[in-house]
């Protein structure tokens, strides 16, 4: 049985969405607070984190960030707000996907569970072990390294950059990228795409402004090229 972490400050939000996960075959477990959120994770040790963005005291970004430095679990973003700006520091932060509140818990669900499948699924299909420059891949082991040294990523960008260097020099549309890799679509969600390059760019570019592994084709998406 997967366990959920809900990090929210509203005590109606963290009791119905509680007991819906828990009837969908779901350990789910809630709390208050940022600072509860950081002792959960030793104590509950969730499969998947789902963290409102505006709490009190230590916030959700914070507490992406805090995760970020010793665990690739997935995180969803459960925000009020659905601006640019907010979702997209979000997501630059360490989180793999949103959820723009309110939101029916069928939907809720849907995304928690395509966000646990990323972070389980293989490749199996491809060559055991890929050399790309520094770069080196290897797929049955879901690691990437480069120059030697292994590269931490969350499990959306992993599945990203695996899908994206399984076919080096294919351009695919964001619209693409987003029906693999998050299973969902809808307008705005160019963002997680976008966002999860940046991630992926910062870890393996020696130069993430002036890319050589993964290459902007503008207008359209991105490709696996490297120089």
């Amino acid at each position: 049985m997967h366990r959920i972490l809900l990090v929210d400050d509203d005590p109606s939000i963290r009791e119905g969405l509680e007991l819906a996960l828990r009837r969908r075959g779901l350990e789910a477990r809630s709390v208050s607070s940022g600072e509860a959120g950081i002792e959960a994770m030793s104590t509950f040790r969730p499969d998947l984190l789902l963290l409102d963005l505006m709490l009190p005291g230590m916030n959700g970004i914070q507490v992406c960030r805090q995760v970020r430095k010793t665990s690739q679990l997935p995180i969803i973003m459960f925000t009020g707000r659905g601006d640019d700006f907010d979702v997209t520091i979000g997501l630059d932060a360490g989180a793999d996907d949103y959820i723009i509140k309110p939101a029916r818990v069928e939907v809720i669900a849907a995304r928690i569970r395509a966000a646990l499948r990323r972070a389980e699924s293989s490749n199996s299909g491809q060559p055991a072990t890929e050399f790309h420059g520094e770069l080196t891949i290897d797929r049955p082991m879901l690691a990437v390294a480069k120059s030697g040294q292994r590269l931490p990523l969350p499990p959306s960008a992993l599945k990203l950059l695996l899908y994206l260097s399984a076919s080096p020099g294919q351009v695919f549309s964001r619209q693409q990228l987003l029906a693999h890799v998050w299973e969902h679509s809808y307008y705005g969600d160019a963002r997680l795409v976008d966002a999860c390059v940046r991630r992926i760019r910062n870890k393996i570019e020696d130069v993430p402004r002036s890319p050589c592994y993964i290459q902007t084709v503008r207008g359209f998406g991105y490709r696996f090229g490297p120089l």
